[in-house]
């Protein structure tokens, strides 16, 4: 800044002797010359002042919509905050699932609805649906993975939905493992695929997939890929379903006679056998330079005895864990770990895929869980009731809630892409 202030000075004294040279011997010429040297002091005063305005704009917060590039968006506290946040209301969201309306299914407390996500060094960007709508206009997004990544995709809905035209048509179609809502006004397709392990498994049923024991096709993921390989932006996860003590294995097709299956106890080798499929299938059937690729870490939750195979501990809980360090035992450190090697290995050979780790954000959060609030899939006896810890959902989230973060996030690296 001093230096471009020394400069405007240099200049204005150029422009004082020319003015006293014109005064004594005046012509034309003389006068072109000045009005030139004006000019240039006011552009020079125009381009200084362009430049503060931008600098104020870069390390303006929230209100601006910035992030520092440098920033990390995952390390950060919950900040409560009523009157910004929800970013929507459950009961106007028309994408809203049963699963994750905790309000409508009897939860008292909402606050749980009002935190926001404050990084350290910066300001994470509002979300603008009408920004990401232009951004996605004549485009496809689509969510890969198990049901929470169903979780986010509705989220991603519900942000979205107010800043659809009022007469758009709001229906999601299903159409095999695919469901998708498309907008019409911009030609865009926000959609979620049904693939819980990725790789093709007994449980890729949309509606019939809790089954045991889980068998995986471990090398076998071009049933699934050819569905979504015409995405411009893909969005995966698969952690929750791996979690089994044990798996079987399959090798070749499920009814062939020839058929190998193996039950297997190791889970981290059977994951990176599956995560290494999933790999080698981005390495080969996604172009870079069109296609953009992020891996969702870990949704966090505790091993336990529920009907989810969760603790129970989200039961009646309405506020976050102030614990800088905790970390859920669900959230396997070394699967984490099996994501982030594959991820840096397809960086090497030219793929690149942003991995989203919102596992520590999202832990701080017990208290965003549906709990018993939501709609359960069979009636439940007035014997279980007497137990009805065991039915606490501690693996899902309420809506709006945590997941409307991720998406937040998520639209920070598409916005600026």
């Amino acid at each position: 800044m001093q230096e471009e202030k020394m400069k405007e000075d240099h200049i204005e004294k150029i422009a004082i002797k020319k003015t006293k040279h014109v005064l004594k011997f005046p012509h034309l010429a003389t006068l072109i010359l000045l009005a030139f040297v004006l000019v240039v002091i006011h552009l020079t005063r125009g381009n200084v002042e362009s430049q503060n305005l931008v600098e104020k704009e870069q390390i303006g917060g929230e209100k601006n919509s910035r992030i520092i590039p440098e920033c990390n968006l995952f390390s950060g506290k919950w900040v409560y905050d009523n009157s910004s946040y929800p970013l929507y209301k459950e009961e106007q969201c028309s994408f809203m699932e049963n699963d994750f309306a905790c309000e409508s299914y009897g939860r008292k407390d909402l606050k749980y609805q009002n935190w926001r996500w404050q990084p350290h060094h910066c300001n994470l960007p509002r979300f603008n649906g009408t920004a990401l709508l232009e951004k996605l206009r004549g485009k496809k997004l689509i969510f890969v993975g198990d049901s929470l990544n169903r979780n986010q995709w509705k989220s991603m809905l519900c942000l979205i939905d107010s800043y659809l035209p009022p007469l758009s048509n709001k229906s999601v179609v299903l159409k095999g493992n695919l469901y998708s809502f498309h907008s019409i006004e911009y030609n865009a397709t926000i959609g979620f695929y049904w693939a819980p392990m990725l790789v093709e498994s007994n449980c890729d049923d949309i509606k019939v997939h809790r089954v045991r024991p889980r068998v995986v096709r471990i090398k076998n993921i071009e049933e699934h890929g050819r569905q979504w390989s015409d995405a411009d932006i893909l969005i995966f996860d698969s952690f929750a379903w791996w979690m089994d003590t044990t798996m079987t294995m399959l090798w070749g097709s499920f009814g062939s006679p020839d058929a190998i299956y193996q039950r297997v106890e190791m889970k981290l080798r059977r994951y990176e056998l599956a995560i290494s499929t999933w790999s080698d299938w981005v390495e080969m059937h996604v172009n870079p330079t069109k296609t953009k690729l992020f891996f969702m870490s870990a949704s966090p939750f505790r091993v336990g005895s529920t009907m989810w195979s969760t603790d129970h501990t989200c039961y009646e809980e309405t506020e976050p864990n102030w614990d800088e360090k905790y970390w859920p035992s669900g959230a396997n450190r070394g699967m984490m770990e099996i994501v982030e090697s594959a991820i840096e290995k397809l960086s090497k050979r030219g793929v690149k895929v942003e991995y989203l780790n919102i596992t520590q954000l999202s832990a701080y959060r017990e208290d965003g869980h549906p709990s018993v609030h939501r709609t359960f899939w069979n009636a439940i006896s007035k014997e279980q009731l007497k137990n009805i810890t065991l039915f606490a959902d501690c693996m899902h989230w309420c809506l709006p809630g945590v997941p409307d973060v991720w998406n937040q996030i998520l639209y920070s690296y598409i916005i600026k892409s």
